[in-house]
């Protein structure tokens, strides 16, 4: 039973490895950009210099932008559409192909809401601008159908982080102004995915060839069990910035959002469970544990103003994947149930955009980017089927008055194909390969306002 055992405690860990980074969010790894829609019509190019109150949680030095209270409100539909092609078989036997189909499209439109709002400060306090906003930095959903042919790799997941953020901004002088942010995280994750409890059992038979004899009572895939991992933390991390603008056309924007680290702790149910392993208490339901790191983010960011009408935009971001080096799935009595590596590399996003005020009460943009992925092809899995994308973005703001503004933006995300092949490791609780490849895009649609008084 040692290989059933290594099935089942690995299974837990890739499963909760999968919760926090499976699917194509509408950035690299699982990082969300959508706190402004304005941003959004530009490919975020010039992210950190904005007249935006969502500089509250980018970069709070440019709330100093800002001369009037502010709120916002910003609103994107994520739609993300993929399809896998391909199969595998049980413990690479080609004879034991596995069952099921291309699990449909696993994404939906899933809605990303953000607020915030800036109140400059005046008398006394003149020159310091506060700030505060609520958003989701990181998150995705996906669910494929139950009886795709990766359903023992993934099948649900749902992750949230929603952030409190409250900044302050000094302006130095008319041409550099600072600020910090302190950051509220709340993470919660749920998943579910297949487990080959049929497998498992004449795997870890000690002959696992039982798993192609038509006499052995217990079949691949005729076994099939399912567990579902909760977990949710509250934590705290910190986002610091400058802006400096030397001369009336042109402003650079700096921004460092910290990690921010996670304790998970949730519950753990495991469902079919067969009657051989019904007692066995390493399948019962309980309470479990990950550790989850959400990455670094420094951001820096340019605005040129080409004619009083015209402003050319430019931004570079880079994410330190790294800090996720692992995850290590505990029981509440500190068991260790698995650890998982990760792989993955710091990246690299690249935008470039503009603005173009057509009159008075409209102003168009637009903007092209590229994200790097954090995975490689030697270890792409199915929980992050990511790969290289480039962004095309238009938007635009309708002045209604001097109070009142409504912006509207569309961003198409076209993703490199991804391909999987991921081989039988029963230490790592896999007893099947599979092999194939993604393709797919993304869609954002997003509606702001803002309303100053």
């Amino acid at each position: 039973m040692r290989t059933t055992l290594s099935l089942r405690t690995s299974a837990l860990a890739l499963a909760v490895v999968g919760t926090l980074f499976v699917g194509q969010a509408a950035a690299s790894g699982f990082q969300l950009r959508e706190q402004s829609v304005k941003n959004l019509g530009k490919s975020s190019a010039g992210s950190m210099v904005g007249k935006d109150a969502a500089v509250v949680s980018l970069n709070p030095a440019a709330m100093v932008n800002l001369d009037k209270n502010t709120f916002q409100a910003d609103l994107t539909v994520i739609d993300l559409n993929a399809k896998f092609t391909g199969g595998g078989s049980i413990l690479g036997n080609a004879a034991a192909p596995l069952t099921g189909g291309n699990g449909g499209d696993p994404g939906k439109p899933t809605l990303v809401p953000n607020m915030a709002a800036v109140f400059p400060m005046h008398g006394a306090l003149e020159g310091l601008t506060l700030g505060a906003s609520v958003g989701a930095p990181f998150g995705l959903a996906t669910k494929y159908d139950s009886t795709w042919v990766g359903r023992y790799r993934a099948l649900e997941s749902d992750v949230k982080t929603v952030d409190l953020t409250l900044s302050a901004a000094l302006k130095v002088n008319d041409s550099f102004s600072v600020g910090a942010g302190v950051i509220w995280e709340r993470g919660e994750a749920t998943l579910s995915k297949g487990i080959d409890f049929g497998t498992a059992i004449c795997a870890g038979s000690g002959n696992p060839l039982n798993c192609f004899n038509p006499a052995y009572p217990f079949k691949p895939q005729q076994l099939d069990g399912s567990l579902t991992v909760k977990g949710s933390d509250n934590s705290i991390g910190y986002v610091v910035g400058a802006q400096f603008a030397p001369t009336d056309k042109l402003a650079i924007g700096l921004s460092y959002r910290s990690e921010i680290n996670h304790e998970l702790k949730g519950t753990l149910d495991f469902v079919n469970v067969p009657a051989l392993l019904g007692a066995d208490p390493r399948f019962k339901d309980g309470d479990g544990g990950a550790r989850l790191v959400t990455p670094s983010v420094t951001t820096v960011s340019i605005k040129y103003v080409v004619t009083d009408a015209f402003r050319l935009l430019a931004d570079y971001q880079r994410t330190g994947w790294t800090s996720l080096k692992d995850v290590t799935i505990k029981r509440t009595n500190g068991t260790v149930v698995g650890s998982e590596p990760f792989h993955w590399s710091n990246t690299n996003f690249y935008s470039v955009g503009g603005e173009y005020d057509l009159s008075p009460a409209i102003t168009l943009r637009a903007g092209i980017g590229f994200d790097k992925t954090p995975t490689h092809d030697a270890y792409r899995t199915p929980r992050l089927p990511d790969n290289d994308r480039t962004l095309y973005s238009i938007g635009a703001s309708w002045n209604v008055s001097d109070s009142l503004s409504l912006d509207a933006g569309y961003q198409r995300i076209e993703i490199k194909s991804p391909t999987v092949a991921q081989g039988v490791d029963i230490a790592s609780g896999n007893t099947s390969t599979l092999i194939g490849k993604f393709t797919g895009h993304a869609d954002l649609l997003g509606v702001s306002m803002q309303y100053r008084f």
